[in-house]
């Protein structure tokens, strides 16, 4: 990133995406190497957990099926059971499989993503073996981060559907209770929204600055203060992009048979590919985002410093210390 610390606070919704792609176009060898590395396993990780659950959930489903048609205490039904049991502890151990790589792909990539922009941001030479030494060493507190956010999400959760369910109980199932849920829903979306904004911002801060866990999370809700409809702009489209590479691929690839073999498997390298783009633009984007709310609450970080503590060459990885490396605050 080419511009100065004040002028960051200036970015719009199209000045971000700019932003995002003249930062990656400057690296381009390394984003792609990173991307190689990182971002598609990652992509092929998701959408192959698209298809090879719905081929182990179409399983169940038909076994189910055949189920309501045979007598019971049979040899048909106790083997149809027997299938249904190992299919269903299949379906459960790939799932957890399948977060389980998510999860430790994510955070690597978010660390290296976020620890390449900040270089850049700093005019500091980086390489792909620096980005791949620095990732071991921020990666955990990344994962603090995200158990919070879980945590969060899950209670959040919790009470939103309390809400709707309390709702419907009390007032009873009439076009009242209808509208007190649509009302609520709206509400639950806003407030989604909202908590996935605020853990983007604050795995940012987890890997720059000495905050992580809930302490980034409270850092990165004062940060995004002023510049929450722009950000939530931002992290809306790129959403709407990726629910519409995950219903696309459903759609043409999963559930696309009388394409063709040749058609389904084009479909899947052109929807593989536009979400690791979509994965990388992403990252990139909310680390643009973490530069821009600084400068708007006038706490840019002084390049240099931020420099000495991204450097890994001599000793272990250093965090940014909140109050001793960034700038006095300045005024436009």
């Amino acid at each position: 990133m080419d511009r100065e610390p004040e002028e960051l606070q200036f970015l719009g919704f199209v000045g971000i995406y700019k932003e995002a792609y003249k930062s990656v176009s400057t690296c381009r060898r390394l984003f792609s190497q990173i991307t190689l590395a990182l971002i598609l396993p990652l992509s092929f990780i998701f959408l192959a957990h698209i298809q090879i659950s719905d081929l182990i959930f179409t399983k169940i489903v038909n076994n189910e099926a055949a189920l309501d048609y045979t007598q019971s205490g049979s040899p048909t039904q106790d083997k149809i059971l027997n299938r249904l049991s190992s299919e269903w502890t299949a379906f459960l151990l790939f799932k957890a499989a399948y977060l389980l790589f998510v999860l430790v792909f994510s955070l690597l990539s978010t660390s290296a993503v976020v620890y390449t922009i900040a270089c850049l941001y700093t005019a500091k030479d980086v390489t792909f073996r620096t980005v791949i030494s620095i990732v071991p060493k921020v990666w955990m507190r990344l994962m603090v981060t995200f158990l919070w956010n879980f945590f969060i999400l899950l209670g959040y959760n919790t009470l939103a559907i309390l809400s709707m369910v309390l709702s419907v109980l009390l007032i009873g199932p009439n076009a009242a209770s209808l509208t007190v849920v649509i009302i609520l829903l709206i509400l639950y979306i806003i407030g989604l929204v909202y908590i996935s904004i605020v853990w983007h911002l604050a795995s940012v801060i987890s890997v720059l600055e000495d905050s992580y866990g809930i302490a980034a999370m409270m850092k990165a809700k004062s940060l995004i203060k002023g510049k929450v409809w722009v950000t939530s702009a931002i992290f809306l489209t790129l959403n709407l992009g990726f629910i519409a590479i995950n219903i696309g691929f459903a759609k043409f690839v999963v559930h696309g048979p009388l394409l063709g073999l040749v058609a389904r498997a084009a479909y899947a390298i052109i929807f593989f590919v536009l979400l690791s783009v979509l994965i990388l633009l992403g990252l990139v984007i909310q680390t643009i985002v973490y530069f821009m709310c600084k400068s708007y609450h006038h706490e840019s970080i002084d390049k240099s410093c931020l420099a000495d503590h991204l450097e890994v060459y001599m000793g272990d990885y250093v965090p940014l210390k909140g109050r001793g490396v960034q700038l006095e605050e300045f005024y436009a």
